[in-house]
């Protein structure tokens, strides 16, 4: 499975957070998993990784706070937050990513599943990460 793969899986974990209390994601990760193929390694791969960003989300949602002048966390769309935060964890907390590869990857991820101004809004907040 390529990387792009997982971080989509990831971002479609990572989305549900806003709308499921802590309490119910387990059982959200089994739902989301039940009709895919995909193996336990590739499973666990991505349903670790996204743990490992929601332990994050406290200090990843202050940097995009801070990265979004005027803008507060709540005004963001729930797509965008969920995009951004994918790739501030990247950029910051993971080593094997490099920044622009996050960044790039966040705007194909705004493409997809965004309006029609996500990918420049997210490249826009992203991009005072490298300045």
């Amino acid at each position: 499975m390529r990387r792009s793969e997982i971080r989509e899986h990831v971002f479609k974990l990572l989305f549900r957070v806003e709308f499921h209390d802590a309490a119910d994601l387990d059982e959200q990760d089994k739902l989301y998993f039940e009709p895919l193929t995909l193996t336990e390694e590739h499973q666990k791969l991505i349903t670790d990784r996204t743990k490992k960003i929601e332990e994050k989300l406290p200090e990843v949602d202050g940097k995009i706070e801070e990265l979004c002048v005027g803008w507060k966390k709540e005004r963001i769309g729930k797509v965008e937050l969920t995009i951004l935060r994918l790739a501030v964890y990247e950029a910051l907390f993971d080593d094997d990513v490099p920044t622009n590869v996050a960044i790039n990857e966040a705007v194909e991820l705004a493409k997809k599943y965004g309006g029609d101004d996500s990918p420049s809004f997210v490249n826009g907040i992203l991009g005072k990460l490298v300045k």
